[in-house]
């Protein structure tokens, strides 16, 4: 695995609390979970495949969960089950609420995935995969949100994103 954990998460994720441990949604290849687990969280991964971070990492912190979270009829997750949630270029809307539910109080959440306007610059194409201006906010109202950033990145490649931070 060569891919870098994105620079959003590895800002904000010494802002998770040590505790109940912390989910890493749509884990793809683990570059997050990489870097939860060298920072001494206990780390759930979990993708509708799980090939790649089973190669990559064998630690005893680590629980990984294989599950395709869209045609799941029930989220594998109860409340209050982790004190960060970190998620990067998935979205798939009906997850909101299980995501927020899922966060322990005083748990952080951090999110970035692609905006209105990324079709420019490549896949995703299509809206249903793209956030709506001030959707993270609007979403996460309820939680105490620490940054917010909507707009053009050109690291790693040229993108329209949107990302939040925010403590419930």
């Amino acid at each position: 695995m060569n891919k870098k954990p994105n620079k959003w998460v590895d800002c904000y994720s010494s802002l998770i609390p040590s505790g109940k441990g912390v989910l890493d949604l749509a884990c793809g290849s683990g570059r997050h979970t990489g870097m939860l687990l060298n920072k001494g969280y206990q780390v759930t991964a979990v993708d509708i495949d799980t090939t790649s971070i089973k190669q990559n990492f064998s630690d005893k912190k680590l629980n990984i969960v294989k599950c395709d979270l869209e045609s799941r009829p029930s989220w594998p997750f109860g409340k209050n089950s982790f004190l960060g949630i970190i998620v990067v270029n998935y979205l798939h809307r009906p997850l909101y609420s299980k995501i927020t539910e899922s966060l322990e109080k005083g748990g952080v959440l951090i999110y970035q995935t692609f905006a209105d306007g990324h079709s420019r610059y490549g896949k995703p194409k299509n809206p249903d995969y793209l956030l709506r201006k001030g959707e993270l906010k609007m979403v996460f109202d309820s939680m105490q949100i620490i940054s917010y950033q909507h707009g053009y990145l050109g690291y790693p490649s040229r993108s329209i994103v949107q990302r939040i931070c925010c403590i419930k």
